[in-house]
């Protein structure tokens, strides 16, 4: 057959060689030649650099530029280059919006058969690349080599300004929030902005009141999964985040941050009625009451008020009588850890309050005080 026919058939679409397994028809008998290795299995055409190997001669030409970088095919619309023709097409479809590709299920389209074939998945379920180190599947190759990295323990997506890695680029993407600022997830119901939309669904928790997140050892709720993990430390105990610089520990990360500026000296929460400053935002919400005389604490069984939930469980145990505060050398047990500190230099004979106007040494406070009025006689 001459050259000219085979090409008229580009324009008539005749396909006169017939594949005898499948419905398959081609205009080339080279065509249905290349076809057969399909069913066969047959790669003649072997890779010199690598053990990759291909049923079709110019599969084996596309491969090759893997190995080179070559990247021939370029776009007219931006500097986008490819090793592949195909590549190209389909690259163009992100230019002109073509989505040729349909799901039968639902209104989803793609401008690459790859990305229909990953979308059929949802609806089937299926997850074929498998873990050979635990019995975590995944519907895409991709999501499987990130998931390895949980293994490995490998992060090679750093952060250029700062020390953080990553597994994977997206998460460095939403890392890099943190430096820009960026918060794109913004609350429906109030000014609200985060930078992870995990983030935002947390917060939408406390519009609704919901606390899904349950304790299993007691009744305890939470809105958020990482506010049920702190909070199970307070049954196990565990203490994971420590202090390089004492023998300090703690449960959790931000209670480990705050504990830190004690060795800092740093204090960033500041009174806007007067010079004084926090290293906690606790401690200055409790410092405001002392100028507005707020009392919010209120005791239950009398009339009295305080302006810290410490105050006033200080105060409950002189209704209870409790004294948990227990000397571990002779028994003796007080209201308040500050009665034990001072009961326990009974034991020691340390005597830390020293008298500015003679030498005389206490080992109270009180009796410090005490001792002040015989110079004022």
């Amino acid at each position: 057959m001459s050259h000219l026919k085979y090409h008229m058939m580009a324009h008539t679409g005749e396909k006169p060689f017939h594949c005898d397994l499948c419905d398959a028809a081609f205009s080339q008998k080279s065509a249905l030649k290349d076809h057969m290795m399909t069913h066969t299995g047959e790669k003649p055409f072997k890779c010199d650099l690598c053990d990759a190997a291909f049923s079709r001669k110019n599969t084996l030409k596309n491969h090759m530029t893997t190995h080179t970088g070559e990247k021939p095919f370029q776009c007219d619309l931006c500097d986008a280059a490819f090793s592949q023709k195909s590549h190209l097409k389909q690259h163009m479809m992100t230019h002109t919006g073509e989505t040729s590709f349909k799901c039968d299920l639902c209104d989803a389209a793609f401008s690459r058969k790859s990305h229909l074939k990953l979308h059929m998945m949802t609806h089937t379920g299926e997850k074929p690349f498998k873990c050979d180190l635990c019995d975590a599947a995944f519907s895409q190759k991709g999501g499987l080599k990130l998931h390895l990295m949980t293994h490995t323990g490998e992060k090679p997506f750093k952060c250029d300004l700062c020390d953080a890695a990553f597994s994977g680029k997206s998460n460095l993407k939403l890392h890099m929030m943190t430096h820009t600022g960026e918060k794109p997830f913004k609350c429906d119901l109030c000014d609200a902005a985060f930078s992870l939309k995990s983030n935002l669904k947390q917060h939408m928790v406390t519009h609704t009141g919901e606390k899904p997140f349950k304790c299993d050892l007691c009744d305890a709720a939470f809105s958020g999964n990482s506010a049920l993990k702190y909070h199970v430390m307070v049954h196990t105990g565990e203490k994971p985040f420590h202090c390089d610089l004492c023998d300090a520990a703690f449960s959790a990360n931000n209670v480990l941050k705050r504990h830190m500026m004690t060795h800092t000296g740093e204090k960033p929460f500041k009174c806007n009625l007067c010079d004084a400053a926090f290293s906690q935002k606790s401690a200055l919400k409790y410092h405001v009451t002392a100028h507005t005389g707020e009392k919010p604490f209120k005791c239950n069984l009398c009339d009295a008020a305080f302006s810290g939930n410490s105050g006033l469980k200080y105060h409950v145990i002189a209704h209870t009588g409790e004294k948990p505060f227990k000397c571990d050398l002779c028994g003796a047990s007080f209201r308040g850890k500050g009665g034990l500190k001072q009961h326990l230099v009974t034991h020691t004979e340390e005597k830390p309050f020293k008298c500015d106007l003679c030498d005389a040494i206490f080992s109270r406070k009180r009796s410090l005080k005490q001792h002040l009025v015989t110079h004022t006689r």
